[in-house]
């Protein structure tokens, strides 16, 4: 019989940003206990995934080995860490836990799928432990960008894995823990098998910065502006929201939070008891009472959200609020890649109501919450780690970041999404490739994404879509000529003629055409009018439109 084995096995955010799903195992081979670190999201795009609303990890894999789960652990409360809990928990049934922070967040979308929210279960931080199977599992907490981050220390009886999840090195964070150096140094002494750790920022060669110095540069910047100051940020980013109120306070004036995810992280966080002495707040409502050079508002959709109140604003007003010229409209924060188009579009929007527009273009207004190069290596310096197991970040920075184990004496591996790991002797060992994937939400339906949906909808966006409708009598023959609906096509084409009217003809023409075998066969009617219609609109528009066929016959 084999020997146990420790497994990890990333579903989601090994090869990406975002969607984080992390799976440990330990028992023989294909008879592991398993436990899962996060369940999150990731967002959609009009270019690869148009009307999707969110994009979960494929847990397929975990799904048909559901009864060997033991639990859940979430590292914070990130939407590509904690989004997919609700959408997910009924398909694995594990118990879920998480520090009091994350947890509360985590309630709340329990509640809202009709799960139950005393399902997750606080944690406290380490050293304190979970027993889960074979595993002991501690919440050792680490700064990042929101608050109670914690990286986990997995304990196995053959040996034990230290997953960072997200972080940086911040001693002065604002809101949250300070970065401990000696109790992650307290862990390398411990003896550390490996450390999987985050790579985002492993092409930053400078050394991360403090969150405790943003807040003076807000503040100097708000004293010079005449008008209404507009700022928005990471809505996840509590500390971020402190400093930019207390600047907003300190400069004179009065602030206003805007945006339901914003406010509900701060009631999170005030509930919880990690956020104290937050600056009051006025009700938007009251905005208007307020003369604008003794206003500041706070607002979601720093990365281009449409429905979010910076988009709101940049189209006008917003709950009666109007921005107006002389105006500052300050980006706290950094564009993830992929927004750019959004954030943009925002920005210009913003420019042409006459608003002056500041984003982080000079370092000043936003601290990354992510470990640059120097940081990273300073956690391999501290945790001494056997192997280091690059995750939370593209291919090139996984594989960038396992050069640099490599080149300090520890042993990288680069483990994409789907690979399997062995991490049980002294060298890390591929020993499987799993069939990973997306999944869509898709309105209120999950939808696998080669299922074919959203690649129709895509081919519909860029080909536009006619619907051919004939009818036959009970002799096989038709009644009149099909007729044609069009959708996302021009009126008219290179003839100048009806593109409706040419298609009707054409395809009245082919009927025309058809021979009997044709006309009794629906299939066969179906494939002679969608090549004529595809044909035709090739020839007068230069597209092949999607054909949608619709043969109805009339019963004796």
């Amino acid at each position: 019989m084999s020997e146990n084995r420790i497994i990890y096995l990333p579903l989601g955010g090994a090869g990406e940003i975002g969607m984080n799903s992390y799976v440990y195992g330990y028992g023989k081979p294909d008879e592991e206990r398993l436990i899962v670190v996060d369940l999150g999201v990731t967002f959609p795009d009009m270019d690869t995934s148009p009307g999707v609303d969110l994009i979960f990890a494929d847990i397929t894999w975990l799904k048909e080995r559901r009864d060997r789960i033991e639990a859940i652990f979430i590292t914070h409360a990130h939407e590509d860490h904690v989004g997919a809990v609700g959408h997910y928990w009924e398909q694995l049934g594990a118990p879920i836990y998480a520090r009091a922070f994350t947890a509360n967040i985590a309630r709340h979308k329990m509640a809202e799928h009709g799960h139950s929210p005393e399902t997750v279960r606080t944690a406290s931080a380490w050293p304190e432990t979970i027993t889960a199977g074979p595993f002991t599992v501690g919440f050792m907490p680490i700064s990042h960008s929101i608050p109670e981050s914690s990286g986990l220390v997995i304990d196995t009886p053959s040996g034990r894995v230290v997953h960072t999840g997200d972080f940086k090195i911040d001693e002065t964070p604002v809101v949250g823990e300070p970065f401990d150096r000696d109790a992650w140094a307290e862990l390398g002494r411990s003896g550390v098998k490996a450390l999987v750790c985050d790579s985002t920022n492993v092409f930053s060669h400078h050394e991360g910065r403090s969150e405790a110095l943003v807040g003076p540069e807000v503040e100097k910047l708000l004293r010079s502006a005449s008008g209404m100051v507009v700022a928005t940020t990471f809505a996840s980013n509590v500390a971020r929201l402190k400093t930019l109120a207390e600047a907003g306070v300190k400069a004179g004036r009065s602030i206003v939070l805007m945006g339901r995810a914003m406010r509900r992280m701060v009631e999170a966080a005030v509930e919880t008891g990690v956020l104290k002495n937050f600056p009051s707040v006025v009700p938007v409502e009251n905005a208007n009472d307020i003369p604008r050079e003794n206003l500041m508002l706070i607002v979601t959709g720093s990365q281009g959200e449409r429905r979010a109140a910076s988009a709101q604003l940049a189209r006008g007003k917003h709950f009666g609020i109007e921005l107006k010229e002389g105006d500052l409209f300050l980006f706290s924060s950094k564009t993830i890649p992929g927004n750019e188009k959004g954030v943009i579009r925002i920005m210009n929007q913003l420019s042409e109501l006459g608003v002056d527009v500041v984003d982080d273009s000079s370092n000043l207004y936003h601290v990354s919450g992510h470990a640059n190069r120097p940081d990273l290596e300073a956690m391999h310096d501290l945790v001494k780690p056997q192997i280091v197991v690059p995750m939370h970040g593209e291919h090139r920075h996984l594989r960038e970041h396992a050069k640099i184990a490599d080149s300090k004496g520890m042993q990288g591996v680069l483990a994409v999404n789907g690979t399997m790991v062995d991490l049980t002797g002294n060298a890390p060992k591929i020993v499987d490739y799993i069939e990973t994937g997306r999944t869509y939400l898709d309105g209120s339906v999950q939808i696998g994404a080669l299922d074919g949906i959203v690649r129709d909808r895509i081919r519909m966006a860029l080909n536009g879509h006619v619907m051919v409708t004939v009818i036959l009598d009970e002799a096989d023959e038709p009644l009149g000529d099909p007729w044609c609906d069009l959708n996302g096509l021009p009126e008219t084409g290179r003839s100048r003629h009806s593109l409706v009217e040419m298609l009707e003809e054409e395809l009245g023409q082919a009927l025309m055409r058809a021979g009997r075998k044709v006309l009794a066969d629906d299939d066969k009617i179906e494939e002679t009018l969608r090549r004529a219609a595809r044909n035709a609109c090739q020839n007068e528009i230069g597209k092949k439109p999607e054909i949608t066929v619709v043969v109805s016959r009339l019963s004796a």
